[in-house]
């Protein structure tokens, strides 16, 4: 059995207003054994996509290696666009050891209305992945019951957009797709997909994601 504990501490700095939760990054950044083209950082993972994503919104001309350039490069641009990061497990087990969410047991999840509280200023979570089973928002309805609180529902359409009642500040959640190459699937069946892809035989699921997360980052 893998203990897979989460390498990096939630990334939050003072006037942070958005806050991205995802689950776990892949098991090789717990155990140090990065790729070439990963960053010792939050989604480092080249596969992952999201910096991409990032990279290509922004134009960034972001680095992807192992080097402290690279992670400094993502840093400086989360505080600068005020973007934190807190994901929502802090330590799962697993028999195979890979990035499947669904292989985690025993999982033990941060506290992160915890974060919000000591963070006044952040009114916006990011889920990087719907409400499947031992996805972020899965995870993060979990945690609100321990609260006593849930989310209420404001947009049904991908990405999902719901909100909740914190202390009378309210709190907007965005489930995105995921930025795993698992979620193409899912997206190649999304009928908005099909109708760029129709105007548009060049059109792909990175291209999707990228206009899906542009108007949250």
């Amino acid at each position: 059995m893998f203990f897979h504990k989460h390498p990096y501490a939630p990334f939050i700095k003072d006037g942070t207003t958005k806050l991205i939760v995802g689950t776990l990054p892949p098991p090789r950044f717990s155990t140090g054994e990065l790729l070439e083209k990963d960053v010792d950082f939050c989604y480092g993972s080249y596969y992952n996509s999201l910096w991409l994503f990032i990279d290509e919104i922004h134009q960034l001309g972001l680095r992807y290696d192992n080097s402290r350039e690279a992670i400094n490069e993502r840093k400086q641009f989360l505080i600068k666009q005020k973007i934190g990061v807190c994901d929502i497990v802090e330590s799962a087990e697993r028999e195979k050891i890979d990035a499947s969410d669904l292989g985690m047991k025993n999982i033990k999840l941060r506290d992160v209305i915890g974060y919000l509280k000591q963070s006044p200023k952040i009114d916006t979570l990011l889920f990087t992945g719907g409400n499947s089973k031992n996805g972020p928002e899965y995870f993060f309805r979990r945690h609100l019951k321990d609260y006593s609180k849930k989310l209420e529902l404001v947009y049904n359409e991908v990405p999902r957009i719901h909100q909740f009642d914190l202390d009378e500040r309210l709190i907007k959640t965005v489930s995105l797709t995921s930025g795993s190459g698992a979620a193409n699937i899912s997206i190649s069946r999304l009928p908005l997909y099909k109708q760029f892809k129709a105007k548009n035989p060049k059109f792909n699921t990175f291209d999707f994601r990228v206009m899906q997360y542009r108007e949250f980052f």
